[in-house]
């Protein structure tokens, strides 16, 4: 365990363990397989990286999102630490240097998206590694009961097949118990091993807000009510911008974030918000994954969630430093009608699942028999005009074959500029460059972690304002240098690529299976009943969620909206609550709910009282913008 905490010390910079992370990483350690359930914010990476660089060899890394990937490599080379990662989209060459890198060059993590782990390529390089253990996250993707199953995550079974003797981490944030055993029986457990943590979090106050003006007014509402850092989620693009510029107009600090914008946009946007400059985040679901500001005060949804587990997950970006945060969930008359029609909008009819299928085929020019790893770019706006498909139900209907195995679409936000070196670091003193070109490549030696032995990521945005030129000068040496052979550079794109996973098939063959269509589409129409009964229920707010995710034993928690409204009040009186609430405010001018201090009164009939001062504006904390 010193072992442990001095690696978690010297490298992450924490000199204790939270939760059961400890308990995780002791029983991965000791070489039994483990599935580790912890909340959003629990810290999962800890549990999975400490023990890799305790033990000999190499860490494989399963996970579905590339952008979270890329963003856990980059942060291991901060630390000079070797870590590489293979996914759709890089080229072959790219992926062999990134495997052989794994087998010869001393690396401690490759991170590697599920549906790579099944080529041939990939499975002979493996033989050769020296694997200490594997780490599957998102791990409910495996059971066909988790709320985003996906096929290529039952590849890995055919992993254990190759490495038997070597010990499996598997992590979610999110699992009913049919799922918890599922994963198991999936993964091949050796032996039934839960570490698992409470998702209960008592620190977050859970609400549902009824829509009375417009979704804008009541934000702001909220935001005047709550202080400190907030997120506002939203479903579409168009509603993160709307609601950002009311908010801005009305005085607040916001911005706005979706999978549409450049990655220099995002970064830029993120940053700002994370180092406090901007209040607000409005934002799709693209925000929020690896993402950890802990002092976020408020979530608010502004339309319902699908599933309870997409909810928990992000409602639970709130609060993580522990103190008092809230969670709202907004609704009106037409929410739950809207959920039920996300279910065919979801699953559109397999006919015409099939007829995308052919009609990408066309697009991309791929003849039957044809098209076995073969990736192409691919617009999902051009390919809707020149077939008349409705962008979201062709969108749905490409994810369902992807997940059926057929094809794999890679959307644009996963592409960033790479490059590598080609001379060994001591030939570079004999090249003569000119002046700018030579100064480009030293900013590169500086910054770039592994640039010897593999491409790396890079940011003309950033090379751009660190040498106080315009992107486009970056771009122009950068290809100078490609030009005489110094490095190989790979322009980004911001144009979404499709790989066919399989041959192509004749139409009528493509088979889409229930674990895939039918029992997928009918298991979300189950979660919106769950998120519909969330909207309606009159019992507390936290137990419904815990009750959902099976901790039967939970009671209520005496501070969400529900428990403050059907939980008669204790004495003192509400009258005496009210004038000791004054009387704190007149002498100690609190910007928080956190700041209230009276003991001696119960904490629910302060927060219900509080409540009301508050829409009364009988009260109001400062520095409310």
């Amino acid at each position: 365990m010193a072992d442990y905490l001095s690696i978690l010390k010297e490298h992450f910079g924490y000199s204790s363990f939270r939760g059961i992370q400890q308990e995780i990483i002791e029983s991965i350690g000791s070489g039994r397989d483990t599935l580790g359930l912890m909340p959003t914010g629990g810290g999962k990476s800890i549990t999975f990286q400490v023990p890799a660089l305790a033990q000999k060899g190499l860490c494989l890394v399963i996970s579905p999102l590339i952008a979270l990937m890329k963003d856990q490599v980059m942060h291991l080379r901060r630390k000079g630490i070797k870590a590489t990662a293979v996914y759709s989209g890089m080229s072959h060459e790219e992926v062999i240097i990134a495997l052989e890198n794994c087998i010869l060059g001393d690396y401690k993590f490759l991170y590697i998206s599920p549906e790579r782990i099944a080529s041939e390529l990939f499975q002979a390089k493996l033989r050769k590694m020296h694997v200490s253990f594997i780490t599957v996250d998102e791990a409910h993707c495996i059971s066909q009961w988790g709320y985003d199953f996906r096929p290529a995550y039952t590849e890995i079974a055919a992993i254990r097949k190759i490495l038997p003797t070597t010990p499996l981490l598997a992590l979610t944030a999110t699992a009913t118990p049919d799922v918890v055993d599922d994963i198991q029986r999936q993964l091949r457990f050796r032996e039934p091993n839960v570490c698992r943590m409470s998702f209960e979090r008592k620190n977050l106050i859970y609400s549902v807000r009824r829509i009375e003006t417009t979704k804008e007014m009541t934000i702001a509402d909220l935001l005047k009510q709550i202080p400190g850092t907030a997120i506002v989620y939203t479903r579409s693009r168009r509603a993160t911008y709307e609601i950002a510029d009311y908010l801005t107009k009305v005085g607040f600090t916001a911005t706005f974030y979706h999978a549409g914008l450049t990655n220099e946009e995002k970064n830029e946007r993120a940053e700002a918000w994370q180092q406090g400059r901007l209040r607000i985040m409005v934002a799709t679901n693209a925000f929020g994954m690896g993402i950890d500001k802990p002092d976020v005060r408020l979530v608010v949804h502004s339309d319902v969630p699908d599933s309870p587990e997409a909810y928990f997950q992000e409602a639970g970006r709130a609060g993580r430093d522990g103190q008092t945060a809230h969670a709202v969930l907004l609704f009106d008359e037409r929410s739950a009608a809207t959920l039920l029609r996300r279910v065919d909008d979801s699953f559109p009819p397999e006919d015409y699942v099939r007829q995308v299928y052919e009609d990408v085929s066309g697009f991309l020019q791929m003849a039957v028999g044809d098209g076995l790893d073969v990736t192409r770019e691919f617009n999902l706006d051009a390919f809707c005009k020149a077939f008349r498909h409705f962008p979201t139900r062709a969108y749905n209907a490409i994810g369902i074959l992807s997940r059926a195995g057929y094809i794999e679409w890679t959307d644009a936000e996963d592409n960033q500029s790479r490059v590598m070196i080609l001379y060994a670091r001591d030939e570079l003193y004999d090249l003569r460059l000119p002046a700018a070109e030579e100064r480009m490549l030293r900013h590169l030696l500086r910054t770039c972690t592994g640039i010897f032995s593999e491409y790396t990521y890079i940011s003309e945005e950033a090379i751009a304002q660190t040498l106080s030129i315009d992107e486009a000068t970056v771009s122009q040496l950068l290809i100078n240098l490609s030009r005489q052979h110094v490095i190989r550079f790979i322009p980004r794109k911001f144009v979404p690529y499709v790989t066919f996973t399989q041959r192509r098939v004749d139409t009528p063959e493509v088979i889409l299976p229930a674990s895939v269509y039918a029992d997928r589409k009918r298991e979300l129409a189950a979660r919106i009943q769950t998120m519909i009964g969330y909207l309606s229920t009159k019992e507390c707010h936290s137990r419904y969620l815990l009750n959902y995710f099976g901790e039967t034993t939970a009671k209520d928690c005496g501070q969400c909206d529900n428990c403050l409204l059907h939980t008669p009040l204790p004495e003192p009186d509400k009258e005496v609550i009210r004038q000791r609430l004054l009387e704190f405010f007149a002498s100690h001018h609190p910007t928080s709910a956190i700041d209230i201090d009276l003991p001696d009164l119960p904490r629910s009939a302060v927060g219900k009282i509080l409540h009301q001062m508050l829409v009364e504006e009988a009260v109001k904390f400062e520095n409310s913008h």
